[in-house]
């Protein structure tokens, strides 16, 4: 298993990938002096607000989002991707071989990713042209038979493998790719044929539409493979565990409405596109798992345990049950509510919508109903009622389920439905319920304490996540400030000086300390900053601070402060930034001044002459440091 990645190698990613470059082939920028403006791609908005500072290499959203950071936290956010995974892409893209801590050797051959990306772009163009062809009529024909025209199969870039078994090999190696590439990226196999033969394909992309891998369905009762689905096999770029369908098509509207609602198959997800639920994707040829969830959760986001919905749809047979019961399994891994939406008449997504219409689908996910409520319906259902061991079985097997929900403020409501569902006196099944939420819960697979699994990734590093196994949870820190507060203009200023000039300041930050800082959000920037003065203000200083910090609200603060526009035009000076951490002091002081003088309007001179005249004292050398700041401050010289 291949370990951290060198930090030398990050630091040159960082340096060698242009923001401005990277972050304008996905937003339309336009110059704005020294930055560069657009549209935010994280919120809806029609006034550009997201800026772009290629000097320093950050972008920030100074609209309601806040979002900011460097350029590899912007391929994280926008393609929904772990540190590394972000690293690695963009190392693919400016050609920089990776080292790793453990052995120095690459987790894969220097470039075989971008060529590996490359071809699957150029495979899934050439499937999608072989759909119009005359050997794909069986395929133009299922789809067909699904509601599906041929409009719809571009937009969704549904392809067609021919049968001779060797098309694409022909192809591709006259595009110049060679037979190992197409092995390694699971589109040909070691026997010289085509991967797949005589299928129908829909191209499996992330987030950011890059072709990862594809599915393949059945279309021919001769096929020699009697599956009925095959995906891409497991390569550097297709990872079935790490992957949805659809989430090239669902990102921007999960993130937005934060509700995303999973079907099963390829067809379904389409169905439900058209159908209006814009939310659709569907796990690829395997069950929805823990990845799944965490991939789900950064999109959402994890700072709102309870904010949005996750939606499966299941038939209402046993089968559907027994899908609810494993879903619920690992509920815990959501940070978001969990409900099922159920078909009586059995049909899925395609076929509800074949036959009663978009508005079918769209009633479908509005009868969604808790996962909770579902699961504890149907254990309950499994007792005979009408017995009085048996009510009591059934509320036993129910009550850790109540007791495990995540929402306090729903158990009484869950604590009510059951009592109904059972026929018995509330307070028994409270106390059983309350009894039930003290046992502790055996660790399963979703728990904290199980081993981690780090899937290849190797250990995290102080410049990386954990690992993209579990994410990282840090209690809320402090609420960030409005930066047009007048009462703290002095404070803000001051540390985008101190971000953005650090060299025009002297030792110890001209006087400068974290208790000058009123706001708590600007306080703990400037604990960052004393952090990460121990390495120097050299290099990306900027970026060291944001490292610094333990919150990410703070850090995306530390972006915003490095982006914003200083006080005055052109470079500050040494005098300048002495005004202003002056300033700042000053009203240190005069706070100081403020409380001296309270106290000893309290104190007896008398009584206590001793306190009295320690407190004047202290008061007479304020005053002298008041006077000696404001002075400064005004830009005089000491």
């Amino acid at each position: 298993m291949a370990g951290r990645i060198n930090e030398e190698d990050i630091a040159a990613v960082r340096d060698r990938a242009r923001i401005d470059e990277i972050v304008g082939s996905y937003v339309t920028l336009r110059r704005s002096g020294g930055s560069m403006v657009g549209l935010c791609p994280f919120h809806e908005e029609k006034t550009p607000s997201f800026q772009v500072t290629p000097a320093r290499g950050l972008w920030y959203c100074f609209g309601s989002c806040s979002e900011g950071g460097d350029v590899i936290s912007f391929v994280q956010k926008i393609d929904n991707l772990s540190f590394v995974e972000a690293i690695e892409r963009l190392a693919d893209r400016v050609g920089i071989q990776l080292r790793y801590t453990d052995d120095g050797g690459p987790r894969t051959p220097p470039g075989l990713r971008m060529r590996l990306m490359e071809m699957h772009q150029a495979a899934a163009e050439y499937f999608a042209d072989q759909l119009t062809k005359p050997d794909a009529l069986a395929g133009r024909q299922f789809l067909a038979e699904r509601g599906f025209d041929r409009e719809t199969a571009t937009d969704f870039g549904v392809g067609f493998a021919p049968r001779d078994g060797k098309s694409l090999l022909r192809h591709l190696r006259g595009r110049g790719f060679a037979d190992a590439d197409l092995v390694a990226g699971g589109l040909a196999r070691e026997s010289g044929y085509d991967f797949f033969q005589g299928r129908l394909l829909w191209p499996i992309r992330d987030s950011g539409r890059q072709v990862l891998g594809f599915g393949g369905r059945r279309i021919f009762d001769d096929d020699r493979i009697s599956a009925k689905y095959i995906n891409t096999p497991e390569t550097p770029l297709y990872k079935k565990s790490h992957v949805l369908y659809g989430l090239d098509r669902a990102r921007q509207a999960i993130a937005k409405k934060s509700q995303a609602v999973v079907v099963e198959g390829y067809t379904d997800v389409m169905a439900a596109h058209l159908s209006g639920v814009d939310t659709a994707i569907a796990s690829c040829g395997t069950a929805f798992g823990d990845d799944h969830a965490r991939l789900l959760r950064r999109l959402m986001g994890d700072h709102d345990a309870f904010n949005g919905e996750v939606i499966f749809t299941f038939d209402g047979d046993e089968a559907g049950q027994s899908a609810a019961l494993k879903v619920f399994s690992g509920d815990q891994n959501f940070l978001a509510q969990t409900y099922v939406a159920v078909e009586p008449s059995g049909l899925d997504p395609c076929d509800l919508r074949l036959q009663q219409g978009d508005a079918a689908v769209r009633e479908l996910v509005a009868r969604r109903v808790p996962l909770y409520r579902f699961v504890m319906s149907n254990i309950v259902g499994r007792y005979d009622l009408d017995r009085a061991d048996g009510r009591l079985n059934a509320l036993r097997s129910a009550a850790p389920l109540v007791g495990s929900i995540r929402d306090r403020g729903l158990v009484s409501g869950y604590i009510r439905e059951l009592t109904g569902l059972l026929g018995m006196e509330p307070e028994e099944v409270q106390r059983e319920v309350a009894r039930a939420a003290r046992a502790p819960r055996p660790q399963g697979k979703g728990d904290r304490g199980r081993g981690q699994d780090n899937r290849g990734r190797g250990d995290a590093g102080p410049d990386q996540p954990p690992a993209d196994d579990e994410p990282v949870r840090r209690p809320a820190g402090p609420e960030l400030p409005d930066p047009n507060d007048r009462l703290l203009t002095t404070e803000r200023q001051t540390l985008k000086l101190i971000i953005q000039a650090p060299q025009r300041f002297g030792a110890g930050w001209d006087g400068v300390g974290v208790a000058d800082f009123t706001h708590p959000a600007y306080a703990a920037v400037f604990t960052g900053v004393e952090k990460a003065t121990a390495d120097g203000t050299d290099g990306d200083w900027a970026h060291r601070v944001s490292l610094a910090a333990e919150d990410e609200r703070i850090r995306g603060l530390v972006v915003a402060l490095a982006v914003e526009p200083l006080p005055i035009t052109g470079d500050p000076t040494e005098r300048l930034v002495s005004a202003y951490s002056s300033s700042l002091q000053l009203l240190t002081v005069m706070r100081q001044i403020a409380e001296l003088k309270s106290k000893l309007q309290r104190t007896n001179p008398v009584e206590h002459a001793t306190r009295y005249n320690q407190m004047f004292s202290e008061l007479v050398v304020l005053e002298a440091r008041r006077h000696a700041l404001h002075q400064r401050s005004m830009g005089s010289q000491d």
